[in-house]
């Protein structure tokens, strides 16, 4: 398996991935994302991007997420 880790950016239409943490400057929006279930260890999937790359729609835990490419940019992701 590969352990590099990921932006959400680099995964295609239906991989899956896997939170990993934050980036550490980005310590403002980390609450907002713990709050929408973005915990580390989550697992998640892609299911699409907006037509020019912004916002990305992500399911996990039974739900639909949508996230703008800055607030997708502090997750550190493992591609499963």
């Amino acid at each position: 398996m590969d352990m590099r880790l990921y932006g959400l950016k680099d995964l295609a239409i239906g991989d899956k991935g896997r939170v990993k943490g934050f980036n550490k400057q980005e310590r403002s929006y980390r609450k907002r994302l713990l709050a929408m279930g973005l915990t580390p260890g989550t697992e998640f999937s892609i299911v699409r991007y907006a037509p020019l790359g912004d916002p990305i729609e992500i399911a996990l835990r039974g739900f639909s997420l949508t996230l703008r490419k800055d607030e997708a940019d502090i997750l550190n992701i493992e591609k499963l």
